[in-house]
């Protein structure tokens, strides 16, 4: 792609160009000929047109973009039959299943309002996500077994950038969010394809330690955690991108700072507390801290969205256990910005974090072999959930415990040690 201008020179219309560009070429590794089915809210059309643009340049069959309409969906909130909430449209879905089996790649623009249903009722709230994440589970398995390639980025939307910055004005807001945008997701930089594979390899190489180490279990220590957490027999660390059933190389998350694995779902034991908020499904949940017992989380408490949180973790039993561990630095350029992103695609690169519910079985050896019973022996853990929250910090140590027992500093006050 050309780079022609200088950093300081390009403009905002650039910077999307050059956002689509890494996106399609080096987030989700499109291959010529390759179908391309991307969601995007309508705030998001600009940028959902330039990756349409970089698509078809790089060969794309098709594209096919499903938008979300945030007023629309408050409007089913507002004025659908009580029944609506335990509906899920199971066409809709076994489409998208579909797609993904044909060799279809998959890309998500996120940047919808974090705090979209916030004031509706968490009853009906849970209901439908629970519709949902039921409706959608064939299609989630394709993305979590890596069986295609697919990524995420992001667009500033005005109720996005309203939250993260509510004092300023609407105009200067927007473009704040889409300067925080371009820094995280490497395009400032002079060669933005060449950063980011410059990133990608410093992840594989932390992800290959890790994977030389072979620890059986991690200990983590911080104000108000103190938590040790088994590993799935067989784990893999991956980092940075991976290369999906398909053949095709692509980095899932854009921006990314994590090396990631899949936890053991029997093998969790104390209490871990939330260092940042999360927005799931549009609702806030603040100051959550669990106590894990043989794997499963038996107390639950938030300071906000309770009985959001509650309904969550009773979606099934595979809710209340764990299928992701990733470790972040403290120093991540996300947590250097200073700033709460309230949407998980950055938040979770700002720090450590774990995630309640489906593991991803690429992170098991042989994974994509192995039946959902010789995953579950291995201690993958299995649910219609994946939910990303926060407990990294600059306060949080972690050890590395051996197989043996032994213990070793892997992170010292948020940074690898």
């Amino acid at each position: 792609m050309s780079t022609a201008t200088t950093v300081t020179e390009r403009t905002h219309a650039q910077k999307l160009d050059l956002l689509a560009a890494v996106a399609v070429r080096v987030g989700l590794g499109l291959q010529p000929g390759q179908e391309l089915v991307m969601t995007a809210s309508l705030d998001a059309v600009p940028l959902a047109r330039r990756i349409t643009e970089q698509a078809y340049r790089a060969g794309a069959k098709l594209v096919t973009t499903l938008y979300a309409d945030d007023e629309a969906t408050l409007l089913r909130y507002h004025h659908a039959p009580d029944a609506s909430f335990d509906y899920a449209p199971q066409w809709y879905y076994d489409g998208l299943a579909a797609a993904y089996k044909s060799n279809a790649a998959r890309l998500a623009i996120t940047g919808g309002n974090p705090a979209l249903l916030s004031n509706e009722d968490p009853d009906k709230v849970s209901r439908a996500d629970r519709s949902l994440s039921r409706a959608y589970h064939p299609a989630l398995e394709l993305i979590t077994r890596h069986a295609i390639n697919w990524t995420i980025v992001a667009s500033a939307t005005p109720a996005w950038a309203a939250l993260m910055f509510p004092n300023d004005a609407p105009d200067a807001a927007i473009a704040r969010l889409w300067d925080a945008i371009f820094a995280t997701t490497r395009i400032n930089a002079d060669d933005p394809v060449a950063a980011w594979k410059q990133h990608d390899a410093t992840l594989q190489q932390r992800a290959a330690f890790l994977n030389t180490k072979r620890y059986a279990a991690l200990h983590y220590r911080s104000p108000g955690t103190d938590f040790r957490l088994g590993l799935a027999d067989d784990h893999l660390w991956l980092g940075g991108g991976t290369t999906a059933g398909n053949g095709n190389y692509f980095i899932p998350n854009m921006p990314t700072e994590e090396v990631f694995t899949t936890p053991h779902k029997d093998r969790a034991d104390g209490i871990v507390t939330a260092t940042k908020p999360l927005s799931h499904q549009g609702t806030m949940i603040e100051g959550i801290q669990v106590r894990f017992e043989a794997g499963r989380i038996v107390e639950a408490r938030a300071t906000r969205g309770q009985e959001v949180l509650e309904k969550l973790i009773s979606t099934d039993d595979g809710a209340r256990r764990l299928g992701e561990v990733a470790l972040v630095p403290h120093s991540s350029p996300i947590a250097a910005s200073g700033l709460l992103f309230y949407n998980t695609l950055f938040d979770e690169n700002a720090a450590s974090h774990i995630a309640l519910g489906q593991a991803y079985t690429s992170c098991v050896r042989d994974g994509e072999k192995l039946t959902p019973e010789q995953l579950a022996a291995k201690g993958a853990n299995d649910s219609l959930i994946h939910v990303d929250w926060m407990i990294g910090s600059g306060q949080l140590d972690i050890d590395g415990i051996t197989a043996t027992g032994a213990a070793e500093p892997l992170m010292r006050q948020g940074e690898w040690a």
